[in-house]
């Protein structure tokens, strides 16, 4: 069988397909037939030696990519009940995180960065480590789910949001588009940001109630206030890090909530001044992904709210060195995918 690996930290160009022997599963484990992949921000540093925590290219290479896919199981160990060869599954992204808060050794299992991921036409994980994948879903839009519409879920959900609501969305990449859908079947008003006006209407078109162009309006955190009658938002996904960070403080209502998610703009010399955290009473919470018991939940909502992940493109297996420069150049709108077909 043919699987992706890094073995040198060289950037894109290192993402290498090779051949290796087909895996075997043991007790409590799946061996699954793997169809589909999808492709998230993080994934882009693996390939240039990956980020703290997540660094198992640089010191036991060498690493299979990715954490996200869908597939059918082709086999059970001794002592699986949860699956049977025919079922259609998707990974979680922490093989090791079940359920409540997570800890160092749920962080340690995490797939394509701390641990070897699933870019392999066939791959062996434990039973635990994989959910039942919504039946209303292709293998593709499956595959977006484990990080990108996971993390999105338990922004919004650990935020206790709730129906009327505002909630403040950064950018048009695969977490803030969940986000925007999640939101408007939770029943909140989303109030999203882009550089672009194309994707900006597209936003408009999957339920948005309010768009601000940062490029336009550098102060969006300002428009965002007067959006909501000076009062600001009850939510913010930030997903911007140290560079947006301090104007999301200002875009929240007293008391409101900011879940830290990304580091897209980069780490500046000074951080955000605390002080409106204080004067706000704001609460700030760090997201990283979530529990398979949360995947659980997100995919049930999914089927029942009919939730169709937005795919802004698809790529072949033999392409997956362009889908990683394509979701680099920051065109795409939702997820960026690759499908065996």
């Amino acid at each position: 069988m043919r699987r992706y690996e890094i073995r040198e930290p060289k950037g894109i160009a290192s993402l290498s397909l090779c051949e290796v022997e087909n895996p075997r599963p043991g007790p409590g484990q799946v061996l699954l037939d793997m169809k589909a992949w999808s492709l998230n921000y993080r994934d882009l540093s693996m390939p240039r030696g990956g980020y703290p925590g997540n660094e198992k290219v640089l010191h036991a290479p060498p690493l299979v990519p990715v954490s996200d896919g869908a597939g059918e199981v082709l086999a059970v160990g001794p002592g699986v009940t949860e699956f049977a060869p025919g079922d259609r599954v998707i990974t979680c992204f922490f093989q090791s995180w079940e359920d409540g808060e997570v800890t160092s050794e749920a962080k340690a299992s995490a797939l394509g960065g701390a641990i070897d991921g699933v870019l392999a036409e066939r791959v062996v994980l434990s039973a635990r480590g994989c959910v039942a994948a919504p039946q209303s879903l292709s293998f593709e839009q499956a595959s977006t789910l484990p990080c990108a519409g996971l993390t999105a879920w338990a922004a919004l959900t650990e935020a206790h949001a709730r129906a009327g609501q505002n909630v403040l969305l950064q950018g048009t990449g695969g977490v803030s588009i969940f986000a925007l859908q999640l939101a408007k079947l939770m029943g909140l008003r989303v109030i999203i940001t882009s550089s672009s006006n194309d994707k900006l209407e597209r936003a408009r078109q999957l339920g948005a109630s309010d768009t601000i162009n940062y490029k336009d309006q550098p102060d969006w955190d300002e428009q965002a206030l007067k959006l909501t009658a000076g009062v600001g938002v009850d939510h913010v996904v930030e997903v911007g890090g140290a560079g947006t960070l301090g104007r999301s403080m200002n875009a929240c209502r007293m008391g409101g909530t900011i879940s830290l998610i990304g580091v897209l703009t980069g780490m500046p010399e000074q951080n955000p001044s605390p002080l409106n955290v204080m004067w706000k009473r704001l609460v700030m919470r760090g997201i990283y992904v979530g529990s398979r018991r949360q995947l659980e939940e997100l995919c049930r909502a999914v089927q029942v709210g009919g939730l169709l992940p937005v795919i802004d493109k698809t790529f072949g297996f033999e392409q997956v060195q362009e889908a990683y420069r394509y979701l680099k150049s920051g065109a795409h709108f939702g997820k960026v995918v690759i499908s065996r077909g």
